[in-house]
């Protein structure tokens, strides 16, 4: 079962911030969490934030079952466009230049390769073999 996680309004450029996503998607977790610790981009810690969240949001949806044990990977991630702030500087004249601050609003969705019944197949094999071994 996936779980999702967005970032809206967040400052940067989607073009930058689209460099980041690009590495990370398809990769297993552990793997994007240390690409995103070892970048030197600005939007790369508030990328890792955000895909803690969708890992804890993924323990959230499936009770019972470890992020560790279930072969977690970045299923979904884009970068969409936000509102751009538009600024102006004076410029030599009387004249003025605009700057425009972007913004980006971010969708990270994490999933387990493996579907969740074959883990409850295998939990409840685990509890027959107890019970029968208690008896």
């Amino acid at each position: 079962m996936e779980a999702l996680a967005k970032l809206r309004n967040t400052k940067g450029s989607p073009r930058k911030a689209r460099l980041v996503i690009d590495q990370i998607r398809g990769k297993d977790v552990d793997e994007a969490l240390s690409i995103l610790k070892y970048s030197n981009k600005n939007v790369a810690a508030r990328f890792e934030k955000l895909l803690e969240s969708a890992i804890n949001n993924w323990t959230q949806k499936n009770e019972g079952f470890r992020p560790e044990d279930s072969d977690l990977y970045v299923k979904r991630a884009f970068v969409d466009g936000g509102p751009v702030l538009k600024r102006f500087q004076p410029a030599p004249f009387g004249r003025a230049y605009r700057i425009r601050k972007r913004t980006s609003h971010v969708t990270l969705v994490v999933d387990s390769r493996q579907p969740i019944d074959a883990f409850v197949d295998e939990v409840d094999e685990e509890i027959e073999e107890t019970q029968e071994t208690e008896e």
